[in-house]
């Protein structure tokens, strides 16, 4: 298990992302949703990350079904302040004490629970100063609606500020073989301010698995697997694939476990639209790497090689991680 910042829980090392649930990745089957859900519970996983705004509260509300009889058996992470338009357009953020508490109040309904156990912004609002989003939570904290603060895509210097305000427990930022960023100034603050993290994208969104995406499926407009780029960053995939079959695993696997070997202190999060892909995310935990695997995986997979941004201009522009 590991213990997220020096207040949080302990959680199982692979959380389970589900905004795939929601149609991020194109149409996903509730039935099977459900059932990918606690089956991750019943293998062991402990931490769920949702977002008010994945399906405009169609995952807190898919949640809340798959949680009735297991609620005490997990960890809830909740993101909030994504406004978006009834076509899904991302409008920006807010992050507004009267908002925070508002979104609050609508995520326990959709949720079906009585308190969310790590609440956190997705993003930096610019017109709010972050001391007062995180002292809108800290307020519900007191009141007994949230149990932990968490932060997302957050830079060191907004971190600092937050954790200055109220103890935060984790932040949540990419990080995967091709997105490693985070290495050079965010890590080493966290490891000193004692905040862990949870990791998303470390399959960069499906492309280190080889995945190329269909119809309605929002990773089609993203940099890494526009036309210009797809063909170039699958031919270095198959330099991963090519390293994880000599050891008995997928591609995917062997990105899972290379994130579990670089930060054992912090959480890896994977995401899952069906049973079959969560046992193979799951299966990464039978291959632990030792230092001379990692070295050799970057050496020959570096992040460089790989062509394309995390996000299209106008999104990136709201990752204050990225500053």
């Amino acid at each position: 298990m590991v213990k997220l910042g020096t207040t949080g829980p302990e959680v199982f090392p692979l959380g389970l992302g589900c905004s795939g649930f929601s149609g991020t990745y194109g149409p996903a089957s509730e039935v099977e949703s459900i059932a990918t859900i606690q089956a991750a519970i019943d293998a062991g996983v402990t931490l769920l990350d949702t977002g008010d705004f994945y399906g405009m509260g169609h995952n807190e509300m898919l949640l809340g079904k798959a949680l009735a009889g297991r609620r005490e058996r997990v960890q809830l992470s909740v993101k909030f302040g994504g406004l978006r338009a009834p076509d899904g357009r991302f409008l920006g953020v807010d992050n507004r004490p009267a908002a925070v508490t508002n979104f609050a109040a609508y995520s326990l309904k959709r949720l079906g629970v009585e308190v969310i156990d790590i609440y956190r912004p997705a993003r930096v609002d610019p017109a709010v100063p972050i001391e007062e989003t995180v002292g809108a939570i800290a307020d519900l904290i007191q009141a007994g609606y949230v149990k932990h603060i968490g932060l997302s895509e957050m830079g060191v210097e907004t971190v600092r500020r937050a954790q200055a305000t109220h103890p935060i427990v984790d932040l949540q930022t990419e990080y995967a073989l091709v997105t490693r960023g985070p290495e050079e100034k965010l890590f080493p603050a966290l490891h000193e301010l004692g905040i862990s993290a949870t990791l998303y994208g470390v399959l960069a969104h499906g492309l280190l698995g080889g995945s190329v995406p269909g119809a309605n499926d929002g990773r089609a407009h993203l940099p890494r697997f526009a036309a210009e780029n797809r063909a170039h960053n699958l031919a270095v995939v198959a330099t991963l694939r090519r390293l994880a079959e000599a050891r008995g695993m997928t591609s995917a696997q062997l990105a899972i476990a290379w994130a579990l070997a670089k930060e054992p202190r912090f959480v890896t999060l994977v995401g899952a639209k069906d049973r079959a892909q969560l046992a193979s995310a799951l299966g990464a935990l039978d291959h632990p790497l030792t230092p001379a695997d990692v070295a050799e995986l970057e050496a020959a997979v570096p992040a460089s090689a790989f062509a394309g941004e995390r996000y299209a201009p106008a999104l990136m522009k709201f990752l204050d991680s990225e500053r």
